[in-house]
């Protein structure tokens, strides 16, 4: 039976692992949690999970996934976890991220899933899970997900797979997308704008051609022949000197790398420079205030983001609200405050005018915009940012212990901090999804702030690694 009260099972109730990290379950397909009865099992445990009070009518979930290999079993036995509930499960196949969290909110989903492993290799999947206000689910929630399912009192239902619905809504999506940059013509008028896209071989590949052929635009297009085992393969947004080749090579005006689940975007300017997302966030900011549109003064980026964006927004009268690495971190922050812009350095950038979770798509189309509407290029744009040299560097751990429970690190941790006091930053956190420990220092000089974060990364090593 589908429990009906948010509170009637929690962590307080049964104790379990942990599945979700800072971006949803994720894992190697086929290996824990990502076999097929703990897929099954999650399925069951999300539609006993969610909040519908007396509803009487089955909770509809919406499905989508990447171009993994893997993604279409995982669907599968996530659905059928799901309907022996008695849900009813529609799949809207190969779609970006965030086009399910914008579907299941605009047609009314009770839940939105994603099938992916994001920006990581073919072998690895994941599964994200949306409200049905196409936000990630919170944490309280996703304890309470990983409590039912750690609760052996009761069994996903055998027999028959319920049937699975198939359903093309890439339209809806796309008419929501074109909402954003509805006078793209500016750019295309001269005839002289060009653009590369990167798919990364991931879930893009089924919108932008169709997206940015609405708009007007004929970009080159590379990383758009998914074959379930090339996503993120040397290409997307963590390989972005493929995009930037090309960029230089057919002489065009940027280029956008998007990431295997579509969430996140990275940009080329003509020159073949990377502009991340500090760049990003600070020239949007901007334009946003310039229009009137950026709500109580403020936006949101985690701890990773450079001092050096803090500084130019405080130049220009912005504020800034630092938030723990994750976008759902940052959409807790935009919500709380009321913001209109937030993201990470990685482009995970968040528009709230028009969805509450990341959007590559969203994101190149405002970027798009900011160039049509004040006349300058990316590299221009991007210039106003002056960045500190950071260094970040990851070491493997056993364990993810706390760093003040073992002296010998801590200490190291605590010389550093006072090195760097009033002129840089130094940001000890571990992987929310990788077993990784990473230290991230900013501050006025490359080589001595190198040195002193590989004195951490030594010490992790010799007691944690």
């Amino acid at each position: 039976m589908r429990r009906t009260d948010r509170e009637s099972i929690g962590p307080r109730d049964v104790e379990g692992p942990r599945l979700f990290g800072t971006d949803g379950i994720r894992g190697k397909a086929g290996t824990p949690p990502l076999d097929a009865g703990t897929v099954r099992r999650i399925g069951a445990a999300l539609v006993r999970a969610l909040p519908r009070g007396q509803a009487s009518e089955p909770a509809r979930l919406l499905v989508g996934r990447d171009t993994r290999e893997s993604g279409t079993w995982i669907e599968a036995e996530l659905a059928h976890g799901a309907g022996g509930e008695g849900a009813r499960v529609t799949s809207a196949g190969v779609v970006p991220t965030p086009a399910i969290a914008y579907l299941t909110r605009s047609a009314g989903y009770d839940a939105g899933v994603v099938i992916s492993a994001s920006h990581n290799p073919f072998e690895d999947n994941g599964i994200k899970v949306f409200s049905g206000r196409g936000e990630k689910f919170t944490e309280p929630v996703e304890r309470e997900i990983e409590a039912i399912v750690a609760d052996r009192s009761w069994h996903p239902r055998d027999g028959h797979a319920p049937a699975v619905s198939q359903a093309d809504l890439t339209g809806a999506y796309l008419d929501h997308l074109c909402d954003v940059f509805p006078d793209a013509h500016w750019l295309t008028a001269s005839g002289q704008f060009g653009l590369a896209i990167d798919c990364a071989n991931g879930a893009t590949t089924t919108v932008a051609p169709p997206l940015f052929g609405r708009l007007g635009l004929a970009p080159v297009f590379i990383g758009d022949r998914p074959d379930g085992r090339n996503i993120n393969e040397r290409c997307g947004s963590m390989h972005p000197d493929a995009l930037a080749k090309v960029v230089v090579d057919r002489g065009v005006s940027m280029g956008v790398a998007f990431d295997g689940d579509g969430d996140r975007a990275i940009f080329v300017d003509h020159r073949g420079s990377i502009v991340n997302g500090d760049a990003v966030l600070l020239m949007c900011a901007d334009q946003l205030k310039r229009e009137g549109r950026l709500r109580n003064g403020a936006i949101v980026a985690t701890v990773m983001s450079n001092i050096g964006l803090e500084l130019a927004l405080k130049a220009r009268g912005i504020g800034l609200v630092r938030c723990a690495v994750g976008d759902k971190y940052v959409m807790e922050e935009m919500l709380a405050r009321g913001l209109a812009l937030g993201g990470e350095q990685s482009g995970h950038i968040i528009f709230s005018d028009y969805l509450f979770t990341g959007d590559g798509l969203c994101t190149a189309l405002n970027v798009l915009r900011t160039v049509a509407l004040t006349g300058r290029t990316l590299a221009d744009l991007a210039g106003d940012l002056t960045t500190y040299p950071q260094v970040l560097l990851n070491v493997p751990v056993r364990e993810k212990t706390d760093l003040r429970e073992v002296p010998e690190v801590a200490s190291v941790v605590s010389l550093v901090e006072s090195r760097v006091a009033g002129h840089g930053r130094l940001v000890v956190r571990y992987s929310g999804t990788e077993p990784l420990l990473r230290v991230m220092l900013e501050g006025r000089d490359e080589r001595e702030i190198r040195r002193w974060a590989q004195e951490i990364v030594d010490a992790v090593k010799e007691h944690l690694g």
